[in-house]
Order: C-alpha cells, then structure tokens, then sequence
C-alpha cells in the first residue's frame, strides 16, 4: 500500500513553469513505476510522463516531450514534474500514480492515485 500526495499546482502564464510534487508514503518508494497523468475539463485522463522504480528510464507523452521533466528523489520519497512552456492545452487536474509493473501509459496499470492538483494556464 502507498499514499500519494500532489502539490504544486496553480495558476500561470502561457511560456511558465511550474514543478509539481508527488510524496510517497507506506511502502518502498522505489518499489513502484511512478507516472503521472492529467485530466481536463470534459476530457478522459491522459498519460504524460513516467519514471521507472530504478530512476533510470522515462516515458513521455509525445504532447509534452522536450517541454516536461519527470524525476525522483528516493530519500524524499518524493516524484516530480518540471513543466515548462506552459499552454493553455496544458491546463488540467494533474495526478500522480504508483504502480508495481514497468513503465505503462495507460492509466488500468496503476493501482495508486493521488487525489489530483490543479494546474491552470493563461493565454
């Protein structure tokens, strides 16, 4: 069993950053694959990045690659996403999520969630 908690959500400009943060808590950290997701308004929930439990792989969504940066910090028990050139498009509840298997992009792979943060961006 792991919880997990988002923060750093908010409001922004278009061509902003924000970094988002996952803590870990319960079992092992760097027992499980890492990924977050987002969701917006009227949309189904989309994979964007993944972090294997090693630390050393990564999975992008093609939407966000060269704009977004997962990564983790196992003495935090803590994942991250640097988002930078913020769009529009890109507002949305972000979640972060744990799982026991490798690095899947389809949210039926992940067995914990967060409850979400909010991340708005404007024009």
């Amino acid at each position: 069993q792991v919880q997990l908690v988002e923060s750093g959500g908010g409001l922004v400009q278009a061509g902003g950053s924000l970094r988002l943060s996952c803590a870990a808590s319960g079992r092992t950290f760097s027992s499980y694959t890492m990924g977050w997701f987002r969701q917006a308004p009227g949309k189904e929930r989309e994979f964007v990045a993944a972090l294997s439990r090693s630390g050393d792989s990564t999975r992008y969504a093609d939407s966000i690659k060269g704009r977004f940066t997962i990564s983790g910090d196992n003495a935090k028990n803590t994942v991250y996403l640097q988002m930078k050139s913020l769009k529009p498009e890109d507002t949305a509840v972000y979640y972060c999520a744990a799982t026991p298997y490798g690095l899947g992009s389809s949210d039926a792979f992940y067995r914990y969630w967060g409850q979400g943060t909010q991340v708005t961006v404007s024009s």
